[in-house]
């Protein structure tokens, strides 16, 4: 019997990506584009509204150029209270991930300028960001986080070659020769690995 692998991909848009060759493609996203919403494919904003899978089942999550677009703070003028999208939305991620499945996240990061070029780019990400959602007492948890994550990889990558995770030696090569001889690395990227009971 064969084993189904499942992947997600955040802000998939029209063209979802599948970087660890899962054997099932799902999507969200707030406009699919000319993708017809159904079992695979949702509409979803992750600002308001959480990830519309079940608990514990995704192999691998992804996350391309999506993590810059998620508020840090947010009014909840109906609730009355101050929200937290961006720490809400990795507690999603944390949720719909099996245990010790992986989030490959790929986003511009400072000092990059494209961190800050587009105009909806409202949340930085540094080299030290992932830490603050890694083990057992992340400091995040003190903002609502739920979940436990591992560092499998954080480094910096150049864009163009962040879209396969399986291929890191020929990702680290190009990326020494963009770094080096042209300097124009502007993403970093994460693979978290989730820790939560079986």
């Amino acid at each position: 019997m064969k084993t189904i692998y499942r992947h997600l991909d955040l802000g998939c848009g029209d063209a979802p990506r599948n970087p660890f060759e899962a054997t099932e493609l799902y999507g969200v996203d707030v406009y699919l584009g000319a993708i017809e919403p159904g079992k695979y494919f949702k509409q979803c904003n992750f600002v308001l509204q959480p990830i519309p899978f079940e608990d514990s089942f995704f192999d691998y999550v992804s996350a391309f150029d999506v993590l810059e677009h998620i508020p840090r703070v947010a009014i909840d003028k109906i609730a009355d209270a101050i929200t937290h999208p961006f720490i809400d939305l990795m507690s999603e991620v944390h949720r719909v991930l099996k245990p010790g499945g992986i989030f490959y996240a790929s986003t511009p990061a400072f000092p990059s300028p494209e961190a800050f070029q587009d105009p909806t780019h409202v949340n930085v990400i540094t080299e030290g960001t992932h830490e603050y959602f890694c083990g057992p007492d992340a400091y995040a948890k003190r903002y609502g986080f739920k979940g436990e994550y591992r560092v499998l990889e954080a480094q910096w990558l150049y864009a163009t070659y962040a879209q396969s995770a399986k291929r890191p030696l020929v990702n680290r090569i190009k990326n020494f020769h963009k770094r080096w001889i042209k300097k124009s690395i502007s993403h970093f990227v994460w693979q978290l690995q989730a820790i939560k009971e079986i």
